[in-house]
């Protein structure tokens, strides 16, 4: 999983978190509902390319700090080079072990909960992190055809290459509703749990580039098993996830509706 957040950094940020587009029209909201104050000290949980540290520092100013951590070197590095403040500081994290000598008053986590495979050991991490009192604000994706730009390829792959995501990998849908993200934050023994729900919009264009730049953009090992097939099942899958674009495409540009759930609770 390592390996393939170094290969794909460079392309995430460049499609998404470095414009605040897509998804990421939810970083500001993330933010906002941290609750943030200058001289608070912010831990940003998988921080990736730094969309949220950014913001972060906006909110809590020089007499703040924030520390951004993710399992990505590349990511890390490409943050580095954007976020030149002195009271930013990156480092290699693993979500279930790291550890501060100090707590910090909020704790940010955009998109990566779903990632973490034991998310119960990252979970009580985050509250043993948090002072008391302290603010979790995390993002999630939607589940299933809640945010089509996925599920409309997904779906489709899986069809024809029914091993096409790895054996034991995290499901990345088990947060995606309102009822799964609130359970698993209150088992972890959070309160004030709120969750806002929203719906941005995005369009990649033409399905041609829709389809070109999924595969322009797609990890190595998954782009191997897409080669793997033959030219008539190719030509079939393209045209199965060109049915599924349908509802979405009018005068042919696609725009796709993307579910995101937004939470903050507070670490009794």
């Amino acid at each position: 999983m390592i390996k393939t957040w170094n290969e794909i950094a460079p392309r995430y940020h460049k499609r998404w978190a470095g414009k605040n587009t897509g998804p990421f029209q939810s970083t500001q909201k993330l933010v906002s509902m941290a609750k943030l104050r200058p001289g608070n000290i912010v831990l940003d949980l998988a921080c990736g390319t730094g969309a949220v540290t950014r913001q972060i520092l906006a909110k809590i100013g020089k007499s703040g700090h924030v520390i951004g951590l993710d399992s990505s070197q590349t990511a890390l590095t490409i943050a580095k080079k954007s976020i030149k403040e002195k009271n930013a500081d990156f480092a290699i994290f693993d979500a279930e072990k790291f550890e501060f000598s100090q707590k910090f008053d909020a704790i940010t986590c955009q998109y990566a909960l779903f990632f973490f495979p034991n998310a119960t050991k990252a979970l009580a991490n985050i509250k043993k992190t948090l002072k008391k009192n302290g603010t979790l604000a995390m993002a999630v994706h939607g589940a299933g055809d809640s945010v089509p730009y996925f599920s409309s390829i997904l779906d489709s792959v899986q069809k024809f290459i029914p091993d096409y995501l790895p054996s034991g990998a995290p499901d990345l849908d088990r947060f995606g509703t309102k009822t799964n993200l609130r359970k698993a934050i209150v088992q972890a023994g959070f309160s004030n749990v709120v969750i806002q729900e929203y719906k941005f919009w995005y369009s990649p264009g033409t399905f041609a580039k829709y389809w070109s730049d999924y595969r322009k953009y797609l990890a190595k090992p998954l782009r191997e098993k897409l080669d793997k097939l033959g030219t008539k099942q190719k030509t079939e899958l393209r045209k199965t996830v060109l049915e599924k674009t349908i509802p979405y495409t009018k005068n042919g540009i696609i725009k796709f509706p993307w579910k995101v759930l937004i939470l903050s609770a507070k670490k009794r």
